[in-house]
């Protein structure tokens, strides 16, 4: 299959760009080569397509259910206790929802960890988009969970492998205040026996690490670094929390970040010191979080309040500029999770994005970049493109009308269990 976008502007400059498979074969004015599909870009921006580095991607059929609430307090009494009913059915049309809502605001890539694998796996799948899917593991310091928990990421390893290769199998023990000792260091040897990617919430709160100095004696980075998990294979969300020290540490072990400032700032979590964390040059992208702590999945605007938010938390205007965090959302994450994309360039992954320059977000367009960043939102994509394949085409979402309803009715039945 190939495809040929005619007339699209590529950093300031009309160019054709000619998709053959899944890559970018070639970026030229005037291709004339005869392609399966033409899309005719004019008035339009390319741009690489926008990756989310944290979710819980079926946490969309708990959007709204709980807001306004404190960290455990909403985890502990609204939102576990829902998630214990969930099944792998209300799982897929929950995933559906959220990659939905991902595609229709120009994100093709994230990193996932919930229950019922399967059900956001084969959402993925399906829906076309890329994507590090791993089981959220809870073992509560119960020797019966821990022995559950190693069985379960044995038989998803093997069972992943029925995916495409847009699908990446990851393990993700949900937190040190959740994880026992002896879990995260079979976790850690299970890991580099595979060569996998270990994905996990660190230092999310004052509490965690007040907790974790009171049973480990040690703060949340010191407590993994004796355990043997920072390594380049540990992506960890949140990392607000963070001394001189523990900063150093993920440093010096090349530990990746992602950073959710609208769940942080929504939970009263803090804020992550983030220019901190790229002047030591620690790889960092955003995140969005789930549904029920943000409230939406839209990357654009997640840039706009990751800028505003260290803008006014350093009193610097200049810190966390509209090209670092676009970078944040794009390049970075492809860093991070070893994806040859992130950018629009011959050999690259056919990820990018179509935005209308007639929105009127994106007028008068004297910087495109800075416009996207400060000025608009996921309603600017006209064309999502993934894998070489077009999810999204003038904001038409092949199945959109089901999955909403679907989506709906799943919800609204969980609630009533």
């Amino acid at each position: 299959m190939s495809i040929l976008i005619k007339n699209a502007k590529l950093n300031e400059i009309e160019q054709d760009i000619f998709i053959q498979g899944k890559y970018i074969k070639k970026i030229a004015p005037n291709i004339d080569w005869e392609a399966d599909t033409i899309i005719d870009g004019t008035g339009m921006a390319a741009l690489p397509s926008l990756m989310n580095g944290h979710s819980h991607a079926a946490m969309n059929l708990l959007r709204g259910y709980a807001d306004d609430m404190a960290l455990m307090d909403w985890l502990q009494n609204k939102i576990w206790p829902l998630e214990a009913k969930l099944t792998e059915n209300d799982v897929y049309w929950g995933s559906k929802l959220a990659f939905l809502e991902m595609i229709k605001s120009g994100t093709t890539f994230f990193n996932d960890m919930y229950w019922h694998f399967h059900g956001t796996a084969r959402a993925a799948e399906e829906m076309g988009l890329r994507g590090v899917v791993a089981a959220a593991l809870i073992d509560n310091f119960q020797k019966k969970d821990m022995q559950a928990a190693k069985i379960l990421v044995q038989k998803l390893l093997e069972e992943s492998g029925k995916y495409s290769s847009r699908i990446q199998y990851a393990v993700a023990p949900h937190a040190i205040y959740t994880v026992s000792k002896d879990t995260l260091i079979w976790l850690r040897d299970f890991a580099k026996e595979h060569n996998l990617l270990i994905h996990t919430h660190l230092s999310e709160t004052q509490n965690e690490v007040e907790q974790s100095l009171q049973k480990f004696g040690k703060r949340p980075v010191e407590y993994l670094h004796d355990l043997g998990l920072l390594g380049p294979n540990l992506v960890v969300a949140h990392a607000i929390w963070l001394d001189e020290r523990e900063l150093e540490l993920l440093a010096e072990n090349n530990v990746k970040i992602v950073h959710t400032p609208a769940s942080n700032m929504k939970l009263c979590s803090g804020i992550m010191p983030l220019p901190k964390i790229l002047e030591m040059n620690i790889l960092t992208c955003l995140g969005t979080d789930g549904t029920s702590s943000n409230n939406n999945l839209d990357i654009i605007e997640e840039m706009k309040i990751a800028s505003l938010l260290h803008k006014v938390n350093s009193r610097d205007p200049q810190q966390a500029n509209a090209q670092q965090v676009f970078q944040l959302a794009t390049l970075n994450a492809a860093k991070i999770f070893a994806i040859p994309a992130g950018e629009i360039a011959v050999g690259k992954l056919a990820d990018l994005i179509l935005v209308n320059l007639d929105a009127v977000s994106l007028v008068p367009g004297f910087n495109l970049i800075s416009d996207i960043v400060y000025s608009a939102n996921g309603s600017c994509v006209d064309t999502t493109i993934c894998d070489g394949k077009v999810l999204m085409q003038n904001r038409h979402v092949e199945g959109e009308e089901e999955i909403i309803a679907n989506a709906r009715k799943v919800a609204n039945d969980l609630v009533k269990r």
